[in-house]
Formats: structure tokens, sequence, C-alpha cells
């Protein structure tokens, strides 16, 4: 469902079609998943469709003269309904809720009103030119357009998957029309609104989807016209360079995220030398310097850019932005939801891509660390912001989470998830459609082969060389590292089977039936090529707690140590230390023992760690900047450290996931 690559020439493998497997059981993503179906989803169906609240469907019926009233909120709020379509759409196909169908269709009625003849769509635009007919599309950078109108085509290509309809289709086809005309009659105004860029994968997949070259064209041509702007672009919108000569992650994350997978996208279709060896230079520049534990993206709020472009004249303020390499800050990152996200899509490209497991494991680090982060365990508050500390009486504002205009909110709010954020909404919905859509990052398949790229109970329903195969997973991970797959063929059919060894666990094996599998893993995977019938795999990956560490460049994190088992990363919390006890007073020994817990309540599923730590004497006074060292012994202090996944759900209080290492 996410991304429909049988037809493509340089892709090594597709998802699986809609409804094609399922996430089960009550290890931690089943449970996130079943909370959208139940709650997430319906509730955000609910906002979505209330004028009283967003106003989203509201305006589309301004815009097409059907509802009086003025437009409310962000010009891409266009794109953040069709966000919330596309999650809706994704949950129709196993469950074929009849509200969510219901919706879906007053969804497709109400922007089809709103769309112009010639086949632009953006209601900000089209409410204005009501009262000013001199008001003209693509004229202001931070519209949208663009933005929009990529969510909109994917919607419709995922839609019309899963229905068979063409009702969204129709409107993505058109969009597309608009978009091929103004590159061809105006090529500087899509260049200068190419903001957020979701566009480019939106029209390569209408190409998979329709199989018309047009698109494809269309799609490097509209790549063509991003960067290669000189002094006159900078790295907020990763313009400076044509796309083909950048190397490095910069600038605003998400932009850059939405913007390296649409260079993927049209890779995976051309086989582009030079797309290609950008995208692994930028992906290095990334995981190696840019990347939060957690999967975070996108560090600063107010970032600099001194360094965008070779002799370029001046710095330049980014927003929400990579930053310098090693730039890390934990109790001001900003790393935006939407940004990981984008990271998301960028890894599962460049899996398809290349085939390397390293993608699949960043994949994993976001769905079991960032992602459940977003949002609450009631399933309908969430996170724009992902700090990886959280600390008492900061004595200044932070942004708020819900804006990123600036505003500021009081301390005990601060980082607070929010059930809905009025003047920038976008990250929830876009939480929502990937949680949504979690099944289909576990598995894909190519003719003769089936990849197995998470381990989660449920099933999929594939196919070796035309036989429909049939895959059941049982297992508690992350707590516990036993899978189990059963496999059941229609016939015997000669294929292999590719199962995931994650980079953090080199000892993974793997048996048949209990015969081991001794052929060693290729490119981060067990192949398991034989004649199936059926069969039982059972994979044992080995998990311990393990003291991470980060690059003595990584200021904020010198002398400190993240704890980690499997792909699940631990932080401390307040609310698991005596109230007179501040985060930054925990030592953890470097010989530290931890004992294994199993979860209850929110954290049921998942093991929580415990052990003893130290407690340093409190070195400064209130209100002092230094204070001498105050040589007093530290003391044991029990501490339990839990999911960062799942932090921040026990009301306000501290959180930290580096903490100080005590030699």
């Amino acid at each position: 469902m996410l991304t429909d690559t049988r037809t493509s020439r340089h892709a090594l493998m597709t998802s699986l079609p809609p409804a094609a497997c399922s996430l089960q059981g009550e290890a931690p993503l089943a449970r996130l998943r079943e909370r959208a179906v139940e709650i997430t989803i319906p509730t955000m169906g609910s906002i979505m469709f209330d004028p009283a609240v967003s106003h989203a469907y509201q305006n589309f019926l301004i815009a097409a003269g059907t509802a009086d009233g003025d437009r409310q909120g962000p010009p891409f709020m266009d794109g953040d309904f069709y966000k919330w379509l596309e999650a809706a759409t994704a949950i129709l196909a196993e469950t074929g809720d009849p509200r969510l169908e219901k919706w879906l269709d007053l969804g497709a009625a109400a922007i089809a009103a709103a769309q112009q003849p010639d086949g632009y769509l953006q209601t900000k635009t089209t409410v204005a030119q009501q009262s000013d007919p001199a008001v003209r599309p693509l004229a202001e950078t931070m519209d949208f357009e663009t933005y929009n109108a990529g969510h909109l085509i994917n919607l419709a290509c995922i839609h019309h998957r899963v229905t068979g309809r063409d009702d969204y289709l129709r409107l993505a086809i058109k969009v597309a029309g608009y978009l091929q005309k103004t590159c061809d009659e105006d090529p500087a105004a899509i260049a200068r609104c190419n903001t957020c860029p979701s566009h480019y994968m939106g029209v390569i997949e209408l190409y998979r989807t329709t199989g018309d070259e047009q698109y494809l064209a269309l799609a490097e041509r509209l790549l063509d016209l991003h960067g290669g702007k000189g002094r006159d672009g900078g790295d907020d919108n990763q313009d400076v360079l044509p796309v083909r000569e950048q190397r490095k992650a910069v600038g605003h994350a998400v932009r850059a995220n939405y913007l390296y997978a649409g260079m993927a996208d049209v890779a995976l279709e051309t086989g582009d030398p030079e797309l290609i060896t950008a995208l692994h230079a930028i992906w290095d520049d990334l995981v190696a310097s840019k990347l939060y534990l957690t999967g975070g993206c996108g560090a600063l709020y107010d970032g600099a850019s001194p360094d965008a472009g070779q002799d370029y004249p001046m710095i330049t303020k980014t927003h929400q932005a990579y930053g310098r390499p090693y730039q890390l800050p934990q109790t001001t990152a900003y790393n935006e939801s939407c940004a990981s996200l984008g990271y998301l899509m960028l890894a599962w490209r460049m899996l398809l891509l290349t085939g390397e497991g390293r993608f699949a494991d960043e994949i994993e680090r976001v769905i079991y660390n960032a992602l459940p982060a977003m949002i609450g365990a009631d399933g309908k508050s969430y996170f724009y912001t992902n700090p990886l500390r959280q600390v008492r009486g900061l004595p200044y504002p932070l942004r708020r989470a819900g804006d990123p205009g600036g505003t500021v909110v009081p301390p005990s709010d601060r980082r607070a998830r929010q059930e809905y954020m009025n003047h920038c909404f976008c990250c929830p919905p876009n939480i929502a459609r990937f949680i949504a859509e979690l099944p289909y990052y576990a598995y894909s398949q190519a003719d003769n082969e089936i990849w197995v790229h998470q381990y989660l109970t449920g099933h999929a329903a594939a196919t070796l060389d035309g036989v429909p195969v049939t895959l059941h997973q049982q297992t508690a991970y992350p707590a516990d590292g036993t899978v189990t797959i059963t496999v059941a063929a229609e016939r015997p059919v000669r294929g292999a089977i590719r199962l995931r060894v994650p980079g953090w666990a080199p000892g993974t094996t793997a048996e048949v039936d209990g015969t081991p599998v001794t052929d060693p893993a290729r490119d981060g995977y067990l192949v398991i090529d034989r004649v199936w019938d059926a069969a039982t795999i059972t994979v044992r990956i080995p998990l311990r707690p393990r003291m991470i560490t980060a690059h003595h460049f990584v200021e904020e994190a010198a002398g400190q140590v993240a704890v980690v088992r499997g792909p699940v990363v631990y932080c401390l919390e307040g609310a698991d230390l005596p109230p007179s006890v501040g985060i930054e007073s925990v030592l953890l020994p470097r010989t530290v023992a931890w004992s294994e817990e199993a979860g209850t309540g929110i954290f049921a599923g998942h093991v929580l760690l415990a052990a003893t730590a130290l407690r340093r004497p409190d070195q400064v006074q209130p209100g002092s900047l230094y204070g001498e060292l105050v040589p007093a012994d530290p003391e044991p202090l029990p501490v339990r450290l839990v999911p960062y996944g799942l932090w921040g759900n026990r009301g306000p209080g501290e959180m930290s996931v580096w903490n100080a290492l005590s030699w």
C-alpha cells in the first residue's frame, strides 16, 4: 500500500497490496495500531469535519461556494485533511467501516466542488479570489500549494488501490495536469513555490498507478526545477545547489526529508546515478552526524545556515533545521514529528532501492521510539516537538508544541501533548496515516522473494513465482526475541524468504523446522532459498540492555550514556524518582546491573529496566551559575527506566534519555 513499485525498473521489491498484511496481538505496536483504529482516526475525523474546531472540511465548502463564512487555518490545512483521508482509506481496506467510507465520500465531493476547471486546488487562494479577483495561484512561496497537491495525489493513488474507484484519482490527474501546464508556461512559479515538496512523491506514485509516462517526465522536470539558486537560495528549502549536487542533509528537516524521499522515488524509476550518489551522501551525512538516537530529526527551532553554498554571502535563519553536524541539544531539541516521519519515508525508499537491512533498521528505530512518543497513550493527544530531555523550572519559554510560529506557553504546559493544535495540525494526521500503514512496513516482495523487515505478530499474503504464500508471525518482540513464522504455500514452490538481522544484533539466528540456517547474512538479511510447502521458521534475536555513548563532538551528551534494549530506547522519568531527586542528580555506574521487569498498564508488552544507580549531591545552589564541587560520595538510588516512546503519559515531570555516567 505504501509504494506500488511492481513495475519500477530499479526497485528490488514492492509493498504488499491493500489488506494483504495485518498487525495483531498484545505487543506495543499492535496496541498502538488498535488504538488508532478505535480512537485516533475516528476522533481526528470528527475534528476534521467539525467547523467549530479545525474547519478542514468546511474550507472546501466555502471555496466551492456551497457554504458561507471565512476560511480558517493555515494554508497547508488542505494537505493535512488529505493525510487524514489517507489514514481513513488504509483502515477502510481492512474494516470496511461505513463511517470512514461516508467521510471519504463527503471529502471527495467537497474537494471536487472546490477544484478549479484548470485543475488548480487550494482553498486559501480560491476563497481569497472570491473577494479579490487579482489574487493569483503560486504567488506566495509559503502558501504550500505543491505540498497540498502532493498529499492529495498520494491519497488518490492509495484510495484507488483500496477501493478500485477513481473519485480521488480524477482530482489528482487534474492537479497533475495543472502542475504540468505551469511547468511549461511558468516554471519559475513552480520553482518558487516548492516548499515542503510532497508533490515529487505524489507525481511518481501517480505514474505508478496510471502507467502514464508523462507523469514520470513531470517528476523529473519538477526535480530539475528544485535548487540551483545559489546566492538567491538558502538551506531552509534546500535550494542553493541542484538536487544532484547536494551531499548534506541541510535546512528545514521536514522539507529536506520530503525532498530526499522524492529524489529516491525518481531514482527507483530511472536509476539516475547522479541522484543515487547524492542520496547516499545525504543519508551518510544524516545518520552519522544529525540523527537523534530515537529517530528524531531537525534539532533546532531557530537554526542558522552559514554554509549553504560556496561563497554564501551571509548567515541565514533556517526554520526547524538540521543544523551543523553533531549539533544535537536535548532539552531544546525540536524534532518535529513530521520530520521523523519524512525520514521514515526516505528510509523505506532507500530500502526498496538497495535491499540493505540498514535502512530497515532505521525504520525500526522510528516505529519503536519516535513514532509512539508522538501520540499519547489515550490515542488522541499529540506532540509536535519531541525533546530527549525535559527539566523542571526552566527559566525561559520553549516553542509551543503545536505552533511552528513560535507562540510560547506557560511552564506547566511546556511540551505537553495536545488534542488539537490550532495554529498547525500537520503532525497528527501524519502520525495517524503512518500508524494505519504500519503493517506494510513489515513485508515486501519481489517476483521470487518475500522480505520480512519487521517482526510483528500478524499475517502476510504474498506470492513466490506467482504461487500464493501466507506467512503468520507470532512474537512478543521487542520484549522477547523469539519469532515464529509459519509458512504455507498453496502448492510447493521454490523461492527465497529474507529475514532481517538487526544491525545491533549480529548474533541473530534462524532455523527451518528445526534445521539451522547456516548461510551468513547478506546485506543484513538471512536468505532462505528452498522449496516451500508448509514450514515453520524460528528466528532468535538476542536482546540485552546496552549502554550507548555519543561521539565526542556531541557536547550535550559528553560523559553521559543512554540505555537501549533491542530497538527500544529507554528514558528516566521523574515519576520513577523520589520527589526530592532531580534527573541531573542521577549517575548510572559503568558496571550497573539491570534487572528486567514485565511492564503493566501503559507499559504492557514492554520490558522495564530496574537497577541501583547513584545519587550525587546537589552541586550548584539555586540562583547560582557555578558552585564549588561537593566532594561527598554518591549514595545508592533505585531507578527504573521506561521506553521513551511512552514518556509523558503520567503527568508533567522530568525526563531524560541521556544520563550521567559514573566510572
